[in-house]
């Protein structure tokens, strides 16, 4: 039996080397002064559904939501062997919390239609909530299992899986359609393979056709722009090299549950920590020593 898998994947900011430059005054992250990378989770989450395809057939769409630049991923995921990519993409989104994103992201599945399998990295270095793939599932009433490290069986309408509980592990088993969210530990990812790659790196959505016209036309009229931008779209819709793009009309969502006027999650305070001792104070590995560093944290106010 063939299994139709549905990923959701995130552009996210390279969190591993934060400086300064990474914050803005107002405490939030400057995203334009950190490279734009594949999240690490949701690679897994593609690597997980990718080897149900090739054991029992079917096939993977990947899906993102965010700003042009998130075509890259989707890209990614088809260099890696994914069937279809799509990229929600509407500037009403903008500022969506988890529970925002988790329904847009549930309409985007409702329109995909029938699917089998949803699957997610365990969460965003960005955000580190671990919500929207729960919250997508209780939008949908399907069930789901957090934590997904191996698959034990998968046969007609029920699957069992691995979950890690952190010190150990359970195995749950389930009715399909489920929502899984991924570990990094549950497999080791392929690298993109070198034809599809060449196959692929030319595959556009609607608003990256649009913007490079523009910029490759700047004197013509705009019903030329129009003209020219409608005319490479149906060059790439008929090479397979369209990458679907949907606005929250497409997906029939409510305006009130998107963007600022759907997210509750409020800002009460952010406190910017500069830490400014220097050098370092050397523990000796002994009671006495722990000890004293104990007195100098709570001294420091530190503990306490």
């Amino acid at each position: 039996m063939a299994y139709d898998s549905i990923v959701c994947v995130k552009q996210v900011p390279d969190t591993a080397n934060i400086t300064g430059d990474a914050m803005k005054d107002d405490g939030t992250v400057n995203r334009s002064a950190l490279p734009a990378i594949f999240n690490p989770d949701d690679l897994h989450a593609l690597e997980a559904a990718l080897q149900v395809r090739d054991r029992f057939g079917g096939t993977v769409t990947a899906i993102t939501m965010g700003p042009l630049s998130a075509c890259e991923v989707l890209r990614d995921c088809l260099y890696r062997g994914a069937d279809r990519v799509i990229l929600v993409n509407d500037r009403r989104a903008a500022a969506s919390d988890t529970l925002a994103t988790g329904y847009i992201l549930a309409q985007a599945v409702r329109k995909i239609g029938n699917c089998d399998l949803i699957w997610a990295g365990r969460q965003a270095i960005d955000g580190d909530t671990a919500q929207v793939g729960p919250q997508m599932a209780e939008k949908l009433g399907i069930p789901q299992v957090t934590y997904f490290e191996a698959l034990v069986d998968l046969s007609g309408r029920t699957i069992r899986v691995r979950r890690n509980v952190g010190n150990g592990y359970e195995v749950l088993e389930a009715r399909l359609p489920i929502l899984l969210t991924v570990l990094d530990s549950a497999n080791e990812t392929r690298p993109a393979a070198a034809k599809r790659v060449m196959r692929f790196k030319h595959a556009r959505s609607a608003g990256e056709i649009t913007n490079e016209v523009a910029a490759n036309m700047p004197a013509a009229s705009s019903a030329e722009k129009e003209a020219e931008a409608a005319r490479l779209l149906e060059k790439l819709r008929a090479a397979g090299l369209r990458i679907e793009q949907w606005s929250l009309d497409d997906v029939a969502a409510d305006l009130r549950r998107c963007g600022m006027s759907g997210s509750p999650t409020k800002v009460h305070r952010v406190q910017s920590i500069v830490l400014t001792k220097e050098g370092y104070t050397e523990i000796p590995p002994s009671e006495e020593g722990v000890g004293r560093m104990i007195h100098e944290l709570v001294v420091d106010h530190t503990l306490g």
